[in-house]
């Protein structure tokens, strides 16, 4: 990724799926969902799907169109808009695709046990559900009121505000910010002055 993470993203899986395809100064911009592959590796990085897994581009675009609902969500909840019905009903059915409550199970070395049954047909599901989860426990959360999207033009990150003063994702995007406010002003003390 090209910018350290945000505010916020080791906290919640949510806000990294969000800030997984941002925009970046001079028109560029980095999407690390771009690919079945780079969906796959950035969910094994973060421990949502089982290292041998194998996504097809199918699930990468179920999981593109859950980050886009998630964004959706963010967005209405950091400037005070309201949601689609469509976004609400999108994270609403990621949240109901895999079961969510741990089975119990039993082995001769390891004894009683609880954990997600989690078959390889629905490892997608597993994980969209985990991340759909993230976002709605963020979203129903006081912290939701924390929950704010990058200040730097053209950055479209999410964060949460751990500051009260804080307005940029990252170190980088603020400095970006007080150079361009310190040109101006110099730019414009010039004209004054030939003026």
């Amino acid at each position: 990724m090209p910018l350290p993470p945000s505010p916020g993203t080791a906290q919640h899986c949510s806000i990294d799926l969000a800030n997984s395809e941002i925009q970046l100064p001079g028109g560029k911009s980095f999407d690390a969902l771009a690919s079945p592959e780079d969906t796959t590796q950035w969910l094994i990085v973060r421990g949502l799907v089982p290292q041998e897994a194998a996504l097809q581009s199918y699930c990468q675009n179920r999981l593109v169109t859950l980050r886009s609902q998630i964004r959706k969500a963010f967005h209405a909840s950091a400037t005070g808009t309201p949601v689609a019905r469509e976004v609400l009903q999108g994270i609403n059915a990621a949240l109901l695709a895999a079961p969510s409550t741990p089975l119990l199970h039993h082995e001769p070395d390891k004894g009683f046990f609880r954990a997600l049954e989690h078959p390889a047909t629905q490892l997608t599901e597993h994980a969209m559900s985990r991340l759909a989860e993230d976002a709605a426990a963020l979203l129903s959360s006081e912290e939701a009121g924390l929950l704010a999207q990058c200040e730097a033009e053209p950055c479209t990150r999410y964060l949460l505000k751990t500051h009260g003063r804080r307005h940029w994702c990252s170190t980088r995007c603020g400095d970006r910010v007080r150079a361009a406010r310190s040109y101006a002003k110099k730019k414009s003390q010039q004209d004054s002055s030939a003026a």
